[in-house]
């Protein structure tokens, strides 16, 4: 899971906890976790070495009083290897040998792996409308026809330190630089250095902070960017590439291009993890769906960055088209003449189309369309096709490919899931996934056939899993991440990628659901919230220092909030150092 900077706390569930008293201090809450994050390598139980280093982070969470593990990615039992479930099977007993109950987690749409293991095109597909494809001999390939233009990309034209052709150009001679020592091509380029703490400015649309997210924000720190408009077609596909080099750089993912529309929302999620704080010129490339949009503000610099120095070098922005489609039945491929607006058939006059390297990155080869001999497409014929594609939103080393709640297959897919999980866990808990960060749905046909809201679908996908816990175990209590489903947090009128408003979605959820709230700095609002719509609440508390502050803040919170349950040692970075210490002060409050 990717969140991205505070990290937090995950907090326990109770059955039988009632509310806490407002004169309670110090509570010591019966649920207390350490969720065992998939995504680290050493605790993924892909080799025996891995096993071990779980096995040993089990026993050192019950020594220091916890009593419960959350495992993720236990949605993908029915994809396991024999040896994976014969050390799923160990932990079990191991965790079962120490007290420690088994909690597990899966089911989400914001990273899509398991899905897309089966079946890649159970992506959420983004609409291109009529991109070009020009008929030549037996192929039709695609022609750019988008006014789409980057002014002075090579960075060679300038005054002192200012580039022209960028509206935008963060503080140019203290942080945005023209360099002409050090360019991958040509005479100049852009050095960026000096952002530190520094602010964002100009939002480009004023929102209240319940209003969005995943737009342009004016409070992100240690910003420098340059941006320039640029006009697009709308449901067309962009690929931006840049030159990259990087010098003391931290963190190592501060490079960043965004796409930003009028009304401020992000297009190109992506970021870009540098190989190393120092790092020779590299071509980092991302693509963004147009969507509505017919112009971006194009930004692209150092966004939460700390400390180093980037230079950039040979922006290019393109129109693409069929790069990354998807083929099913949610996701129609269309075949139109310009000319005639004749609808032509797959199978009778051009072959089955697919992208042979769909990988949802944006370096490969763009597909073409195979004419078939005997079909009606003449040579010459410009052809005009509307598809879906999928895409990644975060790059490098966290892709997140988004799958479609909506298709049938992956309901099909989850299903699966549940009876093994039964059989190899059998727990009293689920935590499903489906309530963290979902930047990407509603917006092929497979959601928009079923006409709902995007609050609508969101929470008639979190009730259906609920169902298929109860299907195999009526009695089990079911948990969900808080953040779409709350309103200080990403439960808002416009969310990335999303098509609809994602506003009280908390409605559809079943009233014996557990909460699990991980947003630290709106803590006191999430709690409150939830407590007061009658759910029990829980807290993801991050390791974030050796001091425990995050977990503290937590806890002095939940000591007065009703339903407040249990509390989770909830890190994304494989660090456990700081876990014994975590037991004892949530086992014993000090």
């Amino acid at each position: 899971m990717n969140k991205s900077l505070a990290l937090f706390a995950l907090l326990g569930v109770v059955i039988a906890t009632g509310a806490v008293a407002p004169d309670q201090q110090k509570t010591i809450y019966p649920d207390r976790w350490l969720y065992l994050d998939n995504s680290s390598v050493e605790v993924a139980l892909q080799s025996d070495k891995d096993l071990e280093v779980r096995l040993g982070l089990i026993r050192t969470a019950a020594e220091h009083g916890l009593t419960a593990i959350v495992l993720p990615g236990m949605d993908r039992l029915s994809l396991a290897s024999p040896e994976y479930l014969a050390r799923l099977s160990k932990v079990k007993e191991v965790a079962d040998a120490n007290h420690m109950e088994i909690i597990p987690e899966g089911f989400g749409i914001k990273y899509g792996k398991p899905a897309l293991e089966i079946d890649k095109n159970l992506a959420e597909g983004l609409l291109v409308k009529d991109a070009l494809f020009v008929a030549k001999g037996d192929t039709a390939r695609f022609v750019a026809d988008s006014p789409t233009k980057l002014v002075n990309g090579g960075f060679e034209e300038y005054k002192g330190d200012r580039f022209s052709g960028f509206a935008t150009q963060d503080e140019p001679g203290k942080m945005t630089f023209v360099d002409t020592s050090v360019f991958h091509s040509g005479k100049a380029s852009l050095r960026i250095e000096n952002f530190g703490d520094r602010k964002a400015v100009r939002p480009v649309i004023t929102v209240t902070p319940l209003d969005a997210a995943g737009l342009r924000d004016p409070a992100m720190e240690g910003v420098a960017q340059v941006a320039q408009e640029i006009r697009v077609k709308p449901y067309r596909c962009y690929r931006v590439s840049a030159w990259v080099k990087t010098e003391d750089v931290k963190p190592a993912k501060l490079f960043s291009i965004k796409a930003y529309t009028p009304d401020g929302r992000d297009l190109s999620l992506f970021e870009t993890l540098a190989p190393s704080p120092t790092s020779g010129w590299r071509q980092v490339t991302t693509a963004f769906n147009s969507w509505f949009a017919d112009r971006i503000d194009l930004s692209f610099g150092v966004f939460r960055g700390v400390k180093g120095k980037v230079w950039v070098d040979d922006v290019e922005v393109e129109e693409v088209g069929l790069m990354n489609v998807i083929r099913r039945d949610g996701a129609p491929l269309t075949v139109r003449d310009e000319m005639t607006g004749t609808v032509y058939k797959e199978g009778r006059d051009f072959a089955a189309v697919s992208d042979p390297n769909l990988d949802f990155r944006w370096t490969h080869p763009m597909p073409s369309i195979r004419l078939l001999p005997g079909g009606r497409i003449h040579d010459g014929a410009r052809l005009r096709v509307s598809y879906y594609h999928g895409t990644t939103i975060y790059a490098d080393d966290d892709p997140e490919v988004p799958i479609c709640p909506s298709a049938a297959k992956v309901r099909e897919i989850w299903k699966q899931q549940f009876p093994l999980i039964e059989k190899y866990l059998a727990p009293k808990r689920y935590f499903l996934d489906i309530g963290d960060e979902q930047r990407a749905f509603n917006r092929d046909q497979s959601c928009l056939r079923r006409k709902k809201d995007a609050s609508a679908i969101a929470g008639d996908t979190t009730q259906w899993l609920y169902d298929q816990v109860h299907a195999v175990n009526p009695k089990a209590q079911v948990l969900v991440w808080s953040d779409m489903f709350d309103p200080n947090h990403n439960a808002v009128k416009k969310y990335f990628l999303v098509d609809g408003s994602l506003e009280n979605t908390w409605k559809y959820l079943p009233k014996d659901m557990g909460i699990v709230c991980w947003y630290f700095d709106k803590r006191r609002q999430s709690l409150d919230f939830f407590s007061g719509h009658g759910f029990k609440t829980f807290a993801a508390a991050g390791p974030d220092s050796d001091a425990l502050e995050n977990p503290k803040g937590w806890m002095e919170d939940m000591d007065t909030t009703p339903g407040a349950t249990g509390i989770m040692y909830t890190t994304w970075s494989n660090d456990f150092k700081l876990l014994a210490p975590f037991g004892d002060l949530v086992s014993k409050r000090p």
